[in-house]
Order: structure tokens, then sequence, then C-alpha cells
């Protein structure tokens, strides 16, 4: 054990016995901050629009501050945009994060000095934790490199806006920086490719241990690297790399080729980090769920998927929940969200302590017939599929052909793989039972002849990868959405189809 990691064990183990004192408490925790965020807030502009100061608790909150969206809070984002204060929250926003918005363009999500420091807290508890459980302290002794966006900040308002990802480094503890990479300097460069180019040749010498990033832009990573170093396997040029820290995505999709690429399998941890707010982390490992991060500043609310379009959906709180049901998550935050709504799915795992999982997001689903198939479903259907076939995934999305120009309808898959040169039959017939298996009305559809099984569309190295950059989204926190209920992306594929 080096001297960082020998400094450092007493405190993990004291931050993770507190995380387990809090576990205990949650559904507690929750109705004192939903009372903490009401009292702070009462005197904002927001908080006077909705009485909060005639709210005596849960039930007269949900009577007094609707569900929003992005676009119902626009208005009030306005006016912290022409500096005027106690709008949402008391003061201005220390930051606003900046994201890719649908109907409303850019987004922008306040960061007040309350909420800034649970994400940094967050992601180095779910550190923490690992490193309890997992014994494994050397990590802490060798290089930490993230995937992450630009740390260049501007200026709206006075307020100082980038990506969250690049708000988060300006906040990295003093301790962590001397292990940290990129350097500043690579961080700051925009364009991706260049970027990764840059960090290839920043690190290839370094000791790196834990790398985190989503996993489509970590595996570019690694290509790049082998290819510059001229190894085969990952391992070669970081032998003691033992940690992969991701969140955003399911790994387990890429799990097969990552591991292929770096040569064994290590450790991960999975992390459920938004602008909006770090929800979760896991903290157990191995472990089928994220702890749900019940005192940070965030009260949360869960709507029944099933009801999510209804005109007044039920809104449940912690104490009201149950496993193995698919929920839109909401949220109150101290940065000044109230009830809103994130756009993601959880399921969970366990109550006591709360748990869950990430299904998926409310916009990406497929219902062209009523069979609402959803994220969790089709990575499932895949990881099956794939473990049988010994094919590795690369990427893949799924949309629906409502009018081919012959035959039933279908959901086509658009994928990109390695390692499977057999006919394309015996991927569309395992995928078809898996997702029979994991949708009971797409089975329904299926047997009573309304869709026939799915087709797949074999894509050319690199299609998702050079389509993302074709639209200006390659790399840092941007995603290739997994499901769509239209043809946008699908058509939008068609130049990368394999001959």
């Amino acid at each position: 054990m080096g001297l960082k990691s020998l400094l450092i064990s007493p405190f993990a183990k004291k931050i993770v016995a507190n995380l387990r004192r809090q576990s205990d408490r949650a559904i507690d925790d929750q109705w004192l901050t939903l009372n903490m965020l009401v009292s702070k807030a009462k005197n904002t502009k927001f908080g006077r629009d909705h009485h909060f100061d005639k709210i005596q608790g849960y039930v007269d909150f949900k009577k007094n501050v609707p569900i929003r969206d992005y676009e119902s809070f626009a208005p009030y984002i306005d006016l912290i945009k022409e500096a005027k204060p106690d709008i949402l929250w008391p003061g201005i926003p220390l930051f606003f994060a900046k994201t890719s918005g649908t109907t409303s363009g850019t987004k922008y999500i306040p960061l007040s000095k309350e909420s800034t420091p649970h994400h940094v807290d967050s992601a180095r508890n779910s550190l923490f934790t690992y490193m309890v459980e997992s014994g494994n302290h050397r990590f802490f002794d060798g290089k930490m490199l993230y995937l992450s966006g630009s740390p260049i900040l501007q200026k709206t308002a006075g307020i100082n806006t980038g990506r969250l990802s690049g708000i988060v480094n300006h906040q990295i503890p003093g301790w962590v920086k001397g292990n940290k990479l990129p350097s500043h300097e690579v961080n700051c460069i925009d364009a991706w490719e260049d970027k990764v180019s840059a960090i290839v040749r920043e690190c290839a010498q370094l000791d790196v241990r834990v790398i985190g990033g989503i996993p489509p832009w970590v595996q570019m990573f690694y290509e790049e690297l082998l290819a510059y170093t001229g190894k085969k396997q990952v391992i070669e040029v970081f032998p003691n790399l033992s940690l992969f820290v991701y969140g955003g995505v399911n790994f387990e999709p890429y799990r097969s080729q990552l591991e292929n690429l770096v040569g064994k399998s290590i450790d991960s941890i999975e992390t459920f980090p938004a602008s909006e707010g770090f929800f979760a982390f896991q903290d157990k490992h191995p472990s089928e769920g994220l702890l749900l991060n019940t005192n940070a500043g965030m009260f949360f609310e869960f709507i029944p998927l099933t009801e999510i379009h209804s005109e007044n959906p039920p809104r449940l709180s912690l104490a009201e929940v149950e496993t193995g049901i698919n929920y839109a998550l909401i949220v109150t935050s101290n940065a000044g969200l109230w009830a809103y709504n994130i756009g993601d799915t959880v399921e969970f795992t366990s109550l006591r302590p709360p748990r869950l999982k990430v299904t998926g997001r409310i916009k990406h689903f497929i219902s062209a017939f009523g069979e609402h198939v959803i994220g969790k479903e089709v990575d499932e259907a895949m990881m099956q599929t794939s473990s049988t076939l010994g094919f590795q995934v690369i990427e893949f999305t799924v949309a629906p052909q409502v009018n081919p120009a012959e035959g039933l309808p279908y959901h086509e898959w658009f994928i990109e793989l390695t390692g499977f040169d057999g006919d394309i039959k015996l991927i569309e017939e395992k995928l078809d039972v898996a997702m029979q298996e994991q949708n009971i009305y797409y089975r329904d559809l299926i047997e009573g002849k309304i869709l026939r099984p799915v087709k797949v569309t074999l894509l050319k190295p690199h299609a998702f990868r050079d389509y993302m950059q074709s639209i200006g989204k390659l790399g840092g926190q941007n995603k290739v959405p997994r499901l769509s209920n239209d043809r946008i992306l699908a058509d939008a594929l068609q130049p990368y189809h394999r001959q």
C-alpha cells in the first residue's frame, strides 16, 4: 500500500460507515430534506408563486407544485439569465450546466453553492465504498483517467456555464489533482478525436490504474491507445489498471468487447450522475442496484411508467415504491429544481436500503403498436444473443418499421459488431426469441401476426462514431439513443449500412 492510499484508507472507512447509517434512515432523511427545501425557498419567486408558506407536508407539496419538464421551467431560467436573484433558489446559481435539449434546444440547469459539492462527494463516495468493499486500495497510488467534456467555462449573466463534467473538473479536491488525467491543457481540446489522440500521447507511459467514462468513448480511447503503442491489449500498456468507472449507459452490452481490448476482466463501478444531480452509485461489489443518494439535498418522487402520460399521474414518495416496477424519476433539489421530470426511468432492486437500476429514458421507447419496449429489455435481449452467438457489440439502436414495402411491420435493429461471420438470420432469430421473453406485449403482437420477427441491419465499422461526428456529438457525455419510436435515426444511418 502506497502513502496516499494508506492515508486515505481510515477516512474512507469513516465515510462508508456514515453512508451505511444514512441508508438505514433513508425515508426519514427524505422527509427532512423536503421540509428543508421548501422552508429555504419560500421567499423565492417560485416559492411565492407556489405558496410554499402554506405547505405543511408532502400532500400540500404535491397539490401546490405540479410535475414540470424543462420547457415549463424555462420562464424562471430566463429570469435568472437576466441576472435576477432569488428565482428558483436563494441568491443566484453558482453554475449553469449546459446540456442539449430536444424541443427547447440548449438547456441551462442551475447548480447552487449547496448542490455543487454533492457531485464531487458522490463520485468520491463511489470510490470509497469500492475501496472498503474490495480491499483494493492501490488505485489511489496511480493515475486516474476520466474522459470528460471540456473544462472551459463561459459566462451567462455573470454565471459560469459549461458541461457538467467540465464544471466538476474545477471542483476536484487537491488530494486527487495529482492523480488526475488528462491535464487541463489536453482536456481543453475541443475536437473529440484530437483530444483522444492527445490523451493517448500524454498517458501512454504513465501508471494508469482507473479509467472512467461512457463505454463507447472509452472503447475509442482503447483502440487509439493500442494503435499508438503497437500493443495488442491495454493491460500491456497499463499493467496496474484495475478499475473502470462508468455511467450514462448500461455497460453489459459493451462488456465483452471492452474486456477483449483490455485483455482481462477488471472491476467496475456504475454511477448515475446527471446535470440535475448525482442520484445514485454502486455501493456493493458485486451488486445489482445503485444506492439512492437520499441525504444529498434532493427529494425524490416516482411515477409508475405506465401512468406517466396520464392527466394526473400518481406521485409516490420513497416510502411508497415497490421493487420490480418501472418508474419515472422526479427530482426536487437544493439547486432550485422543483418536481422536475429528468426523463430517466428506474426500477428498485431493494427498498431497505433503497437501491435501483436505470432502465432507460422516457422518450426512448418503441410503442408503435402498444408494445412499449424499453431500453432495459433490448439491452437484455442483446446481451443474451451476443453471449449465445459469441460476437461483441460495438453499438446498436432499434426503431420500428411501421409501413414496410411488403409484409408485416417489424422492429429493425441496427447493429455494429465484431466477431460474427455467420448467417444474419441466426441473430434475428435469437433476438426475437429474447424479446418475446422480455416483453409480453411484443410476444402477443408476434403471435397475433401483427408484427413479424425482428430484422437486423448490420452497419460498417465505426458507423456510429462517424454518425455522431457528422452531427457534432462525438465523445463527451453524448450517447446514441438505444430506442426511437420513429425512423429519424434509422434513416440517418442508411449511408452506414454494410453492403
